[in-house]
């Protein structure tokens, strides 16, 4: 039933983009509304595991992918803070499957590029103000024009206007984590691995972009509180070297490399109890929000986005498109998030003898069973959501 379909995105992020294309190959009249001025991407490195990669393949893109400058990754270290090696995962034993590291605006490019070419029309400067449900859903832009359709997807991140009117006017809230996202030169040869250093209550996440020149460093603390309204807040990049005093040489040379930094607090919602109404959906973070500690968060908007095709496309009609799209996603969804979540707390031991103890667990894991280790994360990796 998606032929001639009538669709409205609200936002041009790698969710929103990829549903744009995924519709219009399938026969949508697709329009993505954008707020900003231009396409771009705050922020710099993304991780996309072969659960996503299956999304791009399938969306005819990986081989523009591989050719954007994408790492291919091929181990996972976990290290204490000091830097001494506590757990080595070998990427390698994903194969035929494949893990990449690459640029969020590279990825943006390619998607965005992706949808026009299916004959998506782009809308910049487009601020949605407010949406309403109904047989044919209305959306309010903040010049006060209105632009109905069949279906307005709101793919506007945690603080969705869908998603408010769909579940109720909700803040979301803290999480008590502020990340900081940086790049550097790559001076330190590093080719295809992601490290981790795990310290109390923080952590350090790098690896290389841009086929090895640069290094990206996402930075976690736990903090008590968060005042600024901005999610991407420049700062000093003093304050970063800074809450990471203490780290390891390694660590320190990565950091002391940083000349400048985006800071921003982490919120999200619970899982949105309804992902949809007569003609409203959400996708991605509207409907999931989920701590970084996964590396999961585009990737289930990439999920999502085919996911929904498939299910508007079998369907015999909207509500029920709708309806199918929810069940295929909803406990998918709440187990990745709750298990994010609790990387959290295993990244962030601050009480030593616990740390100890959890840190000697996984290398004893990662001499005797280094297959089982990664094994773990089957559920999540050999997820193909193109073979539903």
């Amino acid at each position: 039933m998606i032929q001639d379909l009538k669709v409205l995105i609200i936002g041009a992020g790698i969710g929103g983009l990829a549903l744009a294309r995924v519709l219009a190959l399938r026969g949508a009249d697709v329009t993505v509304l954008e707020q900003a001025g231009e396409i771009k991407e705050v922020g710099a490195g993304i991780q996309v595991s072969p659960n996503g990669l299956a999304v791009i393949r399938a969306l005819g893109l990986e081989a523009r992918l591989e050719a954007s400058g994408a790492v291919l990754a091929d181990t996972v270290q976990l290290c204490d803070y000091r830097g001494k090696s506590v757990l080595k995962l070998d990427l390698t034993q994903l194969s035929p499957q494949k893990y990449y590291f690459v640029h969020r605006a590279d990825l943006i490019g390619i998607l965005a590029d992706g949808a026009r070419e299916a004959g998506v029309k782009i809308q910049l400067l487009q601020k949605v103000a407010r949406v309403e449900d109904g047989p044919r859903a209305c959306v309010t832009l903040a010049s006060g024009a209105q632009r109905e359709a069949d279906l307005v997807v709101g793919c506007d991140g945690v603080h969705s206007v869908v998603r408010g009117a769909l579940n109720g006017a909700a803040e979301p809230f803290f999480t008590g984590n502020v990340a900081w996202r940086a790049t550097v030169p790559n001076q330190w040869a590093r080719r295809s691995d992601v490290r981790v250093h795990m310290g109390p209550r923080r952590h350090l996440v790098s690896y290389p972009l841009k086929g090895g020149e640069l290094v990206n460093l996402v930075a976690v603390e736990e903090q008590r509180s968060w005042m600024a309204e901005s999610w991407t807040l420049e700062d000093d990049p003093a304050n970063m070297r800074a809450a990471f005093e203490g780290f390891g040489a390694e660590a320190q040379a990565m950091l002391d490399a940083v000349e400048a930094v985006k800071c921003w607090g982490l919120f999200r919602h619970p899982v949105a109890a309804a992902w949809h109404g007569q003609s409203l959906a959400v996708l991605g973070d509207a409907a999931h929000p989920t701590l970084p500690f996964l590396a999961q968060g585009a990737v289930m908007a990439l999920e999502d986005a085919w996911a929904m095709g498939v299910a508007l496309e079998r369907a015999e009609s909207l509500q029920a498109g709708l309806a199918a799209y929810q069940n295929l996603r909803h406990a998918r969804a709440e187990k990745v998030v709750a298990t994010a979540t609790g990387n959290a707390w295993k990244y962030h031991l601050s009480f030593g003898p616990l740390r100890f103890a959890a840190h000697s667990v996984l290398r004893l894991g990662g001499a005797v069973a280094p297959r089982a280790m990664l094994r773990q994360f089957d559920w999540l990796y050999d997820y193909d959501v193109t073979a539903i």
